[in-house]
């Protein structure tokens, strides 16, 4: 089986960075592209079309609600992961409006979590490579 294709999109630098080597780090996982607002999101989604996004609530322009609302309305969406700062309870709120899969809190993100998200998700188990 081919790596889960992920695309990271965070506003801010060291948070692409630190999320993008998480993803790294999962076995079955490889980042394909990042991007920094909700616009650059839309973008690279349709360019690399990416299994999952990564995508962090608080963006620059579009928001990333509105970014994973829009992803998930598309032909074949991927699988939206939101993310933020946030505490899980205050995040998770989102998920049902927009589509996303799940939220999680970066102080909760880890290859772990990032398996679990995806095999419930997509409904299969991403095996190692």
């Amino acid at each position: 089986m081919t790596d889960v294709r992920v695309l990271v999109v965070d506003g801010e630098a060291p948070f692409r960075r630190t999320m993008s080597a998480v993803v790294e780090e999962a076995d079955g996982f490889e980042v394909i592209g990042e991007a920094s607002s909700g616009e650059q999101c839309m973008v690279a989604a349709a360019q690399l079309r990416p299994d999952l996004v990564l995508i962090d609530i608080n963006l620059p322009g579009m928001d990333g609600v509105e970014a994973a609302s829009r992803l998930r309305a598309r032909p074949s969406p991927p699988v939206v992961l939101l993310s933020s700062t946030c505490h899980e309870d205050a995040g998770a709120h989102f998920v049902p409006w927009c589509g996303a899969a799940a939220y999680v809190a970066r102080a909760a993100f880890g290859p772990d979590r990032l398996r679990q998200v995806w095999e419930t998700a997509s409904g299969r188990i991403a095996a190692p490579a």
